[in-house]
């Protein structure tokens, strides 16, 4: 799989933040923190509004207005899944992240 191509940096109560995008398609971005809390999850923007999925497809907070993102989004997550956990363990261990295929 390819590296990275992109990184945001977002300022975190005081500190910035590097936040790898992993995926983007149909203008959704999707984004995994370093070192972030459990459970695994990811970040998703779409249309300036954002909210967290866990790896399951369970919107756990924010909120996205369109309907067909968040099927969209729901699923990228049932077919990338075992890279997304992939992905959540090297985020955890400080290690770069891989690039996930988007949804064709």
């Amino acid at each position: 799989m390819a590296r990275l191509w992109y990184h945001t940096y977002v300022l975190f109560f005081g500190k910035e933040l590097k936040v790898p995008e992993i995926c983007r398609f149909f203008g959704i971005i999707i984004r995994m923190f370093f070192d972030d809390h459990e459970p695994p999850h990811i970040h998703v923007e779409y249309q300036g509004y954002k909210a967290v999925f866990d790896l399951k497809g369970n919107i756990t907070r924010g909120d996205i207005q369109s309907r067909t993102a968040i099927k969209l989004v729901r699923e990228w997550i049932d077919l990338r899944g075992n890279e997304l956990q992939q992905n959540w363990e090297l985020a955890q261990a400080g290690k770069e992240l891989k690039k996930i295929s988007p949804l064709d």
